[in-house]
């Protein structure tokens, strides 16, 4: 069996394992973590949102809010190269419903930004929802410490989004030829400057070191289509796996491991997400730390 067969395989057990969980709601009657499955992107965001608490848990009036998706590569959605632009718009609905000033939406893109951000789907259905859809630029950067770093010191961030309010990180769950898979904690790529194959080299103290500087009010992975092999471009319609599945959380670590579970991983296997544990960014447990879990019936 190769590989490609495996992780496919690996995700429907998974699936028949953990989408039928009867969760416990913690004391608070608020989960930090919910999984939606079944049904279609937008409604699958809307119902996460409202398990987390509402959106109002996360934005306030006159808020600006930066909304992170993953919009890369010059695909469009059925390649699952980049995040749902359904998932996208359901985000900036709901901000706007809870009196969000300004929504940004911006990526720092790996091919050509325009044909990028048109052929993803998200700027198109981003600006009809009502966001400001920005191209980043170079003198868009500020160098940023970062004191407790243990292998960057600084680095150059976005300022606008250093500078919203609230921050939605908003990645799609896919493979990734060097990290081995690429979710929300390297996500952040996309608000970087710099030489950014310079964080390739010890990828996984790094990617730690550059989540210190911002940590998401919410995040949402994308885990509607899945690419499961040559990533994170693709390119393939049969390396992509239908899972029709949303995670959402405030615990950014937690949403992460949960998303290498459904890929049919182990959590365990990926030192960024071990890493990111030990620096007090999140709990990585999945067996200790279960999602409330919600499927729509069709």
């Amino acid at each position: 069996m190769d590989r490609r067969h495996f992780i496919k395989n690996s995700l429907l057990l998974t699936g028949s394992v953990f989408f039928n969980l009867n969760n416990l709601l913690p004391e608070s009657g608020i989960p930090e973590l919910v999984l939606v499955k079944n049904g279609n992107p937008e409604q699958m965001t809307i119902k996460a949102i409202e398990l987390l608490g509402g959106i109002k848990r996360f934005i306030n009036k006159e808020d600006v809010v930066f909304i992170k998706p993953n919009m890369s590569w010059d695909r469009s959605v059925e390649y699952a190269a980049n995040t749902h632009p359904l998932i996208v718009k359901a985000a900036i609905e709901a901000c706007f419903s809870a009196g969000a000033k300004k929504v940004i939406v911006a990526d720092r893109t790996c091919q050509e930004a325009r044909r990028c951000y048109r052929n993803s789907g998200i700027q198109e259905v981003a600006k009809k929802a009502g966001a400001t859809v920005l191209f980043v630029r170079e003198n868009q950067f500020v160098s940023v410490s970062i004191p407790e770093g243990e292998v960057l010191k600084s680095w150059e961030f976005y300022r606008p989004a250093l500078e919203a309010d609230k921050y939605i990180n908003i990645p799609i769950l896919k493979h990734h030829n060097l990290a081995g898979l690429t979710i929300g904690l390297k996500n952040i790529m996309g608000i970087l400057g710099g030489n950014r194959g310079r964080i390739h080299r010890d990828f996984n103290r790094k990617i730690v070191d550059l989540n210190r500087v911002i940590k998401p009010t919410l995040t949402i992975i994308d885990a509607t289509r899945i690419l499961t092999a040559h990533g994170p471009s693709g390119g393939n319609l049969k390396d992509v796996t239908k899972a029709q599945t949303i995670i959402a959380g405030t615990d950014r670590v937690l949403t992460e491991a949960w998303a290498v579970r459904i890929f049919g991983a182990d959590p365990s296997d990926f030192p960024f997400i071990k890493l990111a544990h030990s620096a007090g960014m999140g709990k990585s447990d999945t067996k200790k730390h279960k999602p409330l879990t919600y499927t729509f019936q069709k």
